[in-house]
């Protein structure tokens, strides 16, 4: 009888809720994606350049990936297959091909941002050259990779969540001696623009938060630590898995907000803090030698972390779509050498990451879309389809980033 139940505090409540939080942790190595360095060279960019106008877009991204990562994992528990197994099953072998090429696109401009974030923070931190930085940079990722092989994927859960701990107080500690101003901020919640270069930002923000390969890639992990759900333990996997996917994604969405914040209040109008480098120099100048060095900690805990999860990503997205699985080893080899040759040339590193998160802002609506037409079909999803207003809700999504790519597109080519 009712009467009976043990009440909510009882022995038998709290191990259903220390069990629940042992079901956490794929979303928190999905949201390494969303911290890459891609996302800090966009962030201080739009700090330093616009203050605090773009804060919006961030607290949007974020709202906007808390809702598709939970369809990922969602997708991934019910079916007991990975999105890109799913469409794999579903396209013909030419659009199979043309989507996997799209979606390794994607994955090598996920890898140049990654492997070049990690390189400049071993220039900040030791005076390492770039391009021997990329390779310690892709050597690490391969030991952490190694730790997925050989110790399982509870162990990378915990390596990642580690790492993204260390670049939360990295980027975040700045702003307890330089505070945002409370006006500019609640003013930058207000959406606009100024002009096509915040609209070129905007895009490479939306572009670094809600990323391509972390949408794939969630169906997957939830799907590996979790198996495919049943009858009897469905409510508590995707309860936990929602909470999963919001704590993590806080946590994500917080350290984006604080880099762009701590550029608004100590980097806008200072001179030469249009790349990372200089960004650093600034912040060491303004806040202290040791907020610099924990930026570049955070920012080294970022590219070692992120370029591991994006070649996992990498792999999971071929073996899905062409039923081809490569060694993560090999293949993060491989992966490799685009970035180093990249950052043997000229160009600017900073620029080369903002210009990539622009590229991944191009491969969300492929990634989204299939996402959220599969999520609603009952054929595939039974009673865990979306409900209309989730479904509603998605296409807004979807139309709000296809929008944003097709205004940046205008203003680049026309000059508007």
């Amino acid at each position: 009888m009712t009467t009976e139940a043990a009440p909510p505090t009882s022995p038998p409540a709290r191990r259903g809720l220390r069990g629940s939080w042992r079901l956490l942790g794929p979303a928190f190595v999905a949201a390494i994606a969303y911290v890459d360095p891609g996302n800090v060279a966009a962030n201080l960019t739009a700090g330093a350049e616009y203050g605090y106008l773009l804060v919006w877009v961030l607290v949007a991204a974020n709202a906007m990936a808390v809702l598709v990562q939970y369809l990922s994992a969602k997708l991934g528990l019910v079916t007991g297959r990975s999105l890109p197994e799913v469409l794999g099953d579903r396209l013909g072998r030419r659009t199979r091909l043309a989507y996997w090429g799209q979606a390794e696109l994607v994955a090598a401009a996920t890898d140049l941002a990654e492997v070049i974030g990690g390189a400049i923070a071993l220039h900040l931190l030791f005076g390492v050259p770039l391009v021997l930085g990329g390779l310690i940079t892709g050597g690490v990722s391969m030991l952490i990779l190694m730790i997925q092989q050989t110790r399982g994927q509870r162990t990378f859960e915990t390596v990642i969540t580690s790492m993204l701990a260390i670049l939360a107080v990295g980027f975040c500690a700045g702003l307890l001696f330089a505070p945002p101003d409370a006006a500019g901020v609640i003013d930058g919640l207000v959406p606009r623009f100024d002009g096509p270069g915040s609209v070129l930002l905007a895009a490479s923000m939306l572009g670094a938060t809600v990323m391509p390969h972390a949408i794939y890639l969630h169906s997957s992990l939830a799907r590996d630590r979790h198996g495919r759900m049943t009858p009897a333990n469905r409510g508590r996997i995707l309860r936990a898995t929602r909470w999963d996917v919001v704590l993590a994604l806080v946590v994500a969405g917080g350290v984006n907000i604080a880099m762009l914040l701590l550029a608004a209040s100590t980097l806008q109008g200072v001179s030469g803090t249009d790349t990372i480098e200089g960004a650093h120099a600034a912040i060491s100048g303004a806040l202290g030698p040791v907020l610099g060095v924990l930026f570049a900690v955070g920012l080294l805990a970022s590219g070692l972390a992120s370029t591991s999860v994006g070649a996992y990503a990498a792999s999971e997205i071929m073996a899905g779509l062409l039923k081809v699985r490569v060694s993560l080893l090999i293949r993060r080899a491989v992966t490799l050498v685009p970035a180093v040759l990249l950052l043997a040339t000229d160009l600017s590193p900073t620029w080369m990451l903002v210009v990539s998160q622009v590229v991944l802002s191009f491969g969300i609506p492929f990634a989204m879309i299939p996402l959220v037409r599969l999520t609603r079909r009952r054929d595939l999803m039974g009673d865990d389809r979306n409900g209309t207003p989730t479904q509603v809700v998605a296409w807004c999504v979807a139309g709000v980033i296809v929008a944003l790519n097709v205004a940046l597109l205008w203003l680049t080519f026309t000059g508007a």
